[in-house]
Formats: C-alpha cells, structure tokens, sequence
C-alpha cells in the first residue's frame, strides 16, 4: 500500500461525483442494482475510486444477487480495513480503503468458499481498470 491519502473536503468534492462523494466520503449507499459494476464481469482490478489502490481482483468477483458488487476476499495487500458499524439499528462490519479512509461498503459471513465472505461493495467507490491501471467506468 502506498502513503496514506489525505485531502480537503473542498479537494474530495472537487475530484468526485455528487454520489461518490456521499458514498466515500459521508459512508452513503446506492440504491441496489443501479452501480454500474454490479453486474460487471471483465477481468482485472478494482481501484478505491478516491486514491486508485487496488482493492478486489475480479477472480473474487461473484453474482451474490443482493444489487451490489460482491467479492469473496480482497487481494490480500491490506488495503481494506475494517470498522464495526452500529448505525441502522444493526451491527455490521465496514470495510474502507485503508490509504484513503474512503467508505467502501460491508462485509457479511455469508459468501462462497473458501472465505465464506461476502464484500458487499459500491459501485461508486470502485473504478475498475483490465490492465492495472485505474479507469472510471
């Protein structure tokens, strides 16, 4: 992982669209089924949208059905951190780039193997790139 990304909320605002920002940055949601990676099959790497550090190998990838990208693991680099989250009347577990601090969404013990995780990921947080290099989609 590269140096830890820290900016403005005038910068962050500046580099990103209104539903990245809310996402990112205030720990918003979007509405299932309408991300633009949620049924996004190419391979390569997911990128947090906010610093481009690589996040999720589309090998982890998987149609979890629930109307956001879903990954069984990470790639394994320590760039996704994890939070316990208590809003919502309900006790998850966030997950957020680790260089940038941005949101990126929830982990739930219910995947496939072998992790038997299910990151439940934002379309919005994620740029995905087939050649390692970041790109918006």
């Amino acid at each position: 992982m590269s140096g830890k990304v820290i900016k403005t909320e005038a910068e962050w605002r500046a580099q990103l669209t209104a539903e990245q920002y809310h996402v990112t940055r205030e720990h918003g949601t979007e509405r299932a089924f309408t991300g633009a990676l949620d049924k996004h099959y190419e391979d390569g790497v997911y990128h947090c949208v906010c610093c481009g550090e690589e996040l999720f190998s589309s090998g982890t990838k998987f149609n979890s059905g629930s109307g956001w990208p879903s990954f069984y693991d990470t790639l394994g680099n320590d760039a996704v951190g994890e939070t316990e989250d208590n809003s919502m009347f309900m006790r998850r577990t966030e997950v957020h780039c680790n260089r940038c601090d941005s949101h990126l969404g929830h982990v739930f013990p219910d995947g496939p193997q072998p992790t038997g995780l299910r990151y439940c990921i934002n379309s919005a947080s994620l740029s995905f790139s087939g050649d390692g290099a970041p790109e918006d989609v």
